[in-house]
């Protein structure tokens, strides 16, 4: 990945494979695993693939932290064709600049990172308030890993001209500042269970995103040092190969 601010004007995204696979995958969960088998056939995919922190915490459901990404709203469409928009919207770009593998997985451990900041949220709001509300409520949605790769389209994209409400102009790092500024209020007002939104996993996934940024940068630029520490060790300078008059005839000498 190259996380360095560029400026290139708005376009229709294309549909790179990972992008295409993931929306492929998520809307065929939806649509057949929690529409038809939950919904029709009362299949509980919700309880065992949802994220539930108690259930994580106290029950050992580690997949949780992965599955619930890909599960959504049964009864808000929205949820769902908002999510899988800004995956297209956002994420194609970032997956042709960065490579289907780097992309996947900025995409997967940050929803990852999202859940465990959320559930780390959860657990200290129970612990001090002695509600257990948010350890039984579940979550899904990609919104986590989607938040992580909107600070990271700002960052990449910074002024590119976007719209906000698809009437509003303006340039994307301001609109990533207002959507972080939105959830950061709504939390306030809402509290950490309040709502039907999960305020504190959207903001797991900025935060998840600051610091994958921060340690792939630092990781790049350890790599690209010893690269070039090992292209500087490879060097070799010939000094005083001139045979003089009366001199000894003699191999190079190097600096290496």
């Amino acid at each position: 990945m190259n996380y360095r601010p560029s400026q290139v004007s708005m376009s229709i995204p294309p549909f790179p494979p990972a992008v295409k696979w993931l929306m492929i995958v998520t809307v065929a969960i939806w649509f057949i695993g929690q529409v038809i088998l939950e919904g029709f056939l009362k299949v509980p995919l919700t309880d065992i693939f949802a994220l539930q922190p108690g259930q994580v915490l106290f029950d050992y459901y580690i997949w949780q932290l992965f599955s619930y990404m890909f599960l959504h709203s049964q009864s808000q469409v929205t949820h769902i064709v908002f999510n899988m928009l800004m995956l297209w919207f956002m994420g194609a770009e970032l997956e042709t600049r960065w490579g289907t593998k780097s992309f996947l997985a900025f995409y997967i451990i940050n929803g990852i990172g999202a859940a465990l900041i959320y559930i780390f949220g959860i657990a200290m709001y129970s612990y001090f308030s002695g509600s257990q509300k948010g350890l039984l409520v579940p979550v899904v949605g990609a919104s986590g890993s989607l938040f992580a790769l909107m600070l990271a389209y700002g960052w990449l994209f910074g002024d590119r001209v976007i719209y906000f409400f698809m009437v509003f102009p303006m340039k994307a790092r301001y609109f990533v500042m207002i959507l972080g500024f939105i959830q950061v209020s709504s939390l306030l007002t809402s509290g950490v269970v309040g709502g039907e939104v999960a305020h504190l996993a959207h903001l797991g996934g900025i935060l998840s995103g600051i610091v994958y940024i921060f340690f792939w940068g630092l990781y790049k630029t350890r790599v690209q040092e010893a690269k070039n520490k090992k292209k500087t060790r490879n060097l070799r300078l010939i000094v005083n190969n001139d045979e003089q008059e009366g001199s000894k005839k003699r191999d190079p000498r190097y600096w290496n």
